[in-house]
């Protein structure tokens, strides 16, 4: 090792030991440390460069660097950034007015993180099941399926069924009711006339990317339209281009009463997240009971707007579409030889290693070493999600290097 390469790796030692001794830990990061990023590549510090799949949990579905999402923040940052909703902003309508009918819904209420949306979307459930169904004060009922990640505030885990995201963070939230996912006739037996909606993952994404039996989503949709309860489908990861379509949602052609979004909304650039609804339903919040100070400001909606003007012509949602098929043709192959399962949508893909080979951290490891980044969830499982932008030529290298290590 040469003298500038030993110092090139102590300083990324370096930058990874501050992490460790100054950041709270609350993750658990593979060892890279990133420095840039373009299209669905990044460099580290060292100057290699990685094949990102991960794509931040979806959250750059776009790729990094966007130059169509980077103008249009940039523009807005030389304008204005933050006024908070104390006031109106001549960026938040328009906004608002796009994704709404790219939802084909009425309103919006902005928000920041996914987490938030979840939280929000909670809320505007209860208030709508006291204020328009009837139900009694405090005796709301929300229905959620086993398996399910929507965030980690003390609420959220409170009807997690992870014991990670749960031990020591008790008492928690009453009101949830949680069933197994993929059966719809367990939803129906769990509602009651206290109930006043059903929150769900279309495709449950840090579970392992677990896709529903076909029909699933149309027999909840019809229940809940039976019941009288609102669908909340919970689109943070799935949704906007991610599963080759605009939401998982549209594959088995439902229209859910309450859509939670963010992720990818931010397009790789901040954080930005929305309840989507009709007016019947969203319209139950009143001045006063809900809001954010970042909310709905300028920059996060020029942002989000642009995201949504690229939504809207499709292209993206058909790359995602063509290009999971060819990558799913790849994966299949690799079943036997180190992969136990194989579980794709879109670009957005589950892979189940084989123990005999490692753990999904230990392959996820292997896989850095080769230039490629993923990440492993629940012991055995590797995700695959790259950025929308990515090239079949580097997916088929990305795949021939997983059968490398696979390979030992």
């Amino acid at each position: 090792m040469t003298a500038t390469s030993a110092s090139i790796d102590a300083a990324m030692g370096q930058l990874i030991a501050a992490e460790e001794e100054h950041v709270a830990h609350n993750y658990h990061p593979l060892p890279v440390v990133i420095a840039r990023g373009e299209g669905a590549w990044v460099t580290d510090v060292e100057g290699k460069r990685y094949l990102d799949l991960l794509s931040a949990y979806s959250a750059l579905n776009f790729g990094h660097g966007h130059p169509a999402i980077l103008a249009a923040a940039q523009e807005q940052l030389n304008r204005l950034t933050l006024t908070s909703r104390a006031y109106h902003n001549d960026r938040l309508g328009p906004f608002a007015a796009a994704l709404a009918e790219l939802c084909g819904k009425d309103l919006v209420l902005p928000m920041n993180t996914g987490a938030e949306a979840v939280e929000t979307g909670i809320k505007v459930a209860r208030a709508w099941g006291y204020r328009v169904k009837g139900v009694a004060p405090d005796a709301a009922k929300i229905v959620v399926a086993h398996g399910n990640f929507h965030g980690r505030t003390t609420t959220i885990v409170g009807f997690s069924d992870d014991p990670q995201a749960r031990q020591d963070f008790g008492p928690f939230t009453p009101g949830f009711i949680s069933v197994p996912y993929g059966d719809a006739r367990v939803i129906d037996a769990a509602i009651t006339p206290d109930t006043v909606a059903v929150l769900i993952e279309p495709i449950q994404g840090e579970a392992g990317v677990v896709v529903p039996p076909e029909g699933y989503l149309r027999a909840v949709r019809e229940i809940c339209t039976r019941r009288g309860v609102l669908l909340i489908a919970d689109e943070i990861q799935s949704g906007l281009g991610r599963v080759g379509e605009t939401f998982a949602c549209d594959r088995e052609g439902v229209v859910p009463d309450v859509y939670l979004l963010g992720k990818a909304l931010g397009g790789g650039v901040l954080p930005v997240s929305a309840v989507v609804a009709d007016r019947d339903v969203l319209g139950v919040i009143h001045p006063g009971e809900h809001g954010s100070t970042f909310g709905g400001n300028p920059l996060a909606a020029a942002v989000g707007l642009r995201v949504v003007e690229m939504l809207k012509a499709g292209e993206f949602q058909s790359r995602a579409k063509l290009l999971g098929e060819h990558l799913g043709t790849k994966l299949q192959e690799l079943v036997g030889h180190g992969v136990t399962g194989v579980r794709i949508v879109g670009l957005w893909a589950g892979i189940d290693i084989d123990p005999a080979v490692g753990t999904g951290r230990e392959v996820a490891e292997r896989l850095i070493g080769r230039g490629v980044l993923v990440k492993d969830t629940h012991g055995q499982t590797i995700r695959i999600a790259p950025p929308l932008v990515v090239r079949a030529t580097e997916l088929d290298w990305a795949v021939e290097q997983l059968r490398v290590v696979l390979a030992g």
